[in-house]
């Protein structure tokens, strides 16, 4: 039977890699990231400002991440029936509300709905992107995940040195200056969102059929829960990294909060790189091996941490973070490859746990620091990574999907 040339173009047209799409959503991952990290970065700030205790920061980390979790798969279920393609948009103005509300709170419970704001932009982003980065991949899924996640990395890096050198020599109020930052991200999801209408017609009109995996029911759920085991380790472990190093470095090393923000700066171009690698690691030796690694092999660095200097806490710290996030981009593939017709939900559940997993570590470890010290803290994590010994019981997908 000879195939329409005209369905032969657009399967084409699906089927090629759309780079310029990929690198215009990580740059709008990198913006949605880098107004996600102004929280953790001006935390100093506010503690000082506000004589807020680490219970009260754990709680307005939960209170973001909390709220960008348990909105994910809902807005990813719906969006799986319902695309919606100008969503992204939605958030971003969720997200520009939330960075004018937190440059003028003032307490406590102002700063909460602040960053709550910011969460819901947060939720309403992330199911919907990794679902464009899925279908712009061009089958290159672990590469497509990595160019996109990489834009997150970068922002949550370029976030506490921005915060550093506009915010912390002058005042709460300078974070206004980041309202540039998600008028931009606008103009660039609007130009994503007409891709994406675009593409959904033309994957409509082609029929395309999702790929299915050689597993069963009971073999899918098996290895969703290990992978959602393995994220509460490396998410419970990166909350202690993200939410309390500065503190850590401020009270070990009795940095400033701006030097203290540099060495943070450090840490996350390293969890970025790692990033970069993950994904395409993934398509060319296996998913659950890059899975396995990542998680598992930062183990015995974390149990060094505590005990040594800053030089090698700053080593340790860049082995840490190019290890622990090549998981990432590997397990939302996996997981995607896991439940190929429900992208949009698989994808916001594993983002939503994941923020979930660092709302929890946050709170629980900020009561921990104050019962105890950040140094505890800092020696209790460092064995979580050795949850990630479970990986081992990861099925194998069949070999190509």
């Amino acid at each position: 039977m000879t195939q329409n040339p005209q369905t032969s173009i657009h399967t084409d047209l699906l089927q090629k890699t759309a780079y310029s799409i990929l690198f215009s959503i990580s740059f709008a991952h990198l913006i949605n990231d880098l107004i996600q990290a102004i929280i953790p970065s001006i935390y100093p700030i506010l503690k000082e400002s506000y004589s807020l205790s680490f219970t009260q920061i754990g709680l307005i980390t939960f209170a973001f991440q909390f709220t960008a979790s348990i909105l994910q798969p809902f807005v990813g279920y719906y969006t799986d029936k319902h695309p919606k393609p100008f969503s992204q948009i939605y958030g971003m103005v969720f997200s520009l509300a939330g960075i004018i509300s937190i440059s003028f709170a003032d307490d406590f419970y102002w700063i909460v709905i602040s960053v709550m704001l910011i969460g819901i932009g947060s939720a309403i982003f992330h199911p919907e992107s990794a679902r464009i980065s899925n279908m712009a991949s061009g089958g290159k899924r672990g590469l497509a995940q990595s160019i996109f996640q990489v834009g997150g990395n970068f922002g949550t890096a370029l976030g506490p040195l921005l915060v550093a050198l506009i915010v912390v020599p002058h005042s709460q109020k300078y974070i206004l200056w980041f309202v540039i930052a998600a008028v931009i991200g606008l103009g660039i999801l609007s130009k994503i969102a007409f891709w994406y209408k675009e593409h959904l017609q033309l994957r409509n009109y082609s029929k395309g059929i999702a790929l299915e995996n050689n597993l069963s029911k009971k073999q899918v759920n098996f290895a969703i829960s290990v992978l959602l085991i393995v994220i509460f380790s490396k998410f419970f472990y990166s909350a202690s990294l993200s939410s309390y190093y500065t503190f850590y470095l401020i009270n070990k090393f009795n940095l400033s909060i701006q030097n203290a923000q540099y060495h943070m700066f450090i840490y996350l171009i390293a969890y970025a790189l790692g990033t970069i690698l993950g994904g395409p690691l993934g398509d060319r030796i296996g998913r659950k091996y890059v899975i396995w690694f990542s998680v598992f092999g930062a183990f015995p660095f974390a149990l060094l941490l505590p005990y040594v200097n800053l030089f090698w806490t700053d080593v340790l710290m860049i082995v840490i973070g190019i290890i622990i996030s090549s998981a990432f981009p590997a397990i939302i593939v996996y997981a995607q490859e896991l439940l190929p017709k429900k992208i949009g939900m698989v994808s916001g559940l594993f983002y939503g746990y994941a923020f979930g997993m660092g709302a929890l570590g946050s709170a629980l470890l900020g009561i921990l620091a104050d019962h105890t010290s950040i140094q505890y803290v800092y020696t209790i994590c460092s064995y979580l990574p050795l949850i990630g010994i479970i990986c081992y019981f990861l099925p194998n997908l069949k070999k190509g999907f």
